[in-house]
């Protein structure tokens, strides 16, 4: 392995420190109603996501707060030591995909048949650091060099 592959792999570790990912898979509910949630919710601060989740009304909203607790706890077990204000901590990025459809018939007139697609989804959420935990660690270490 060369210096410049070496030196990249390790930049995309440094990169996936601050970035945490929790997915969902094969969630009862159609692709199409969670994306409306998603959209909501893409881009913003974590604690204003959890907030726009736990008002909103319509079902897939609580699947999706569960996954971003998950997610929040995925990145706190990456980051040990390292606060979620501190870090400003937002909703990277969101994405549903299609899952499995279950088939099933449905009776109708005159003996004929029609065909009823449950569908489900995966989704997957991924959280971001706007303040890097180097910057954070940084700023601890010089406020405790103050109060010493």
């Amino acid at each position: 392995m060369g210096v410049r592959t070496r030196t990249r792999a390790e930049n995309r570790k440094e990169a996936k420190k601050t970035v945490a990912f929790a997915k969902l898979n094969n969630c009862p509910t159609s692709p199409r109603k969670m994306r409306l949630i998603a959209d909501l919710i893409r881009g913003q601060r974590v604690e204003k996501a959890l907030h726009i989740l736990k008002t909103n009304a319509k079902q897939p909203s609580e699947r999706l707060r569960k996954l971003l607790l998950s997610a929040i706890a995925n990145w706190q077990a990456k980051n040990e030591g390292l606060r979620i204000e501190d870090s400003d901590l937002f909703v990277k990025e969101v994405f549903v995909d299609g899952g499995r459809q279950l088939k099933r018939l449905q009776t109708a007139p005159q003996g004929r048949a029609h065909r009823i697609r449950k569908r489900s989804n995966h989704v997957t959420m991924l959280l971001d650091a706007r303040n890097k935990p180097e910057a954070v660690a940084e700023e601890v270490e010089e406020v405790e060099e103050t109060n010493n």
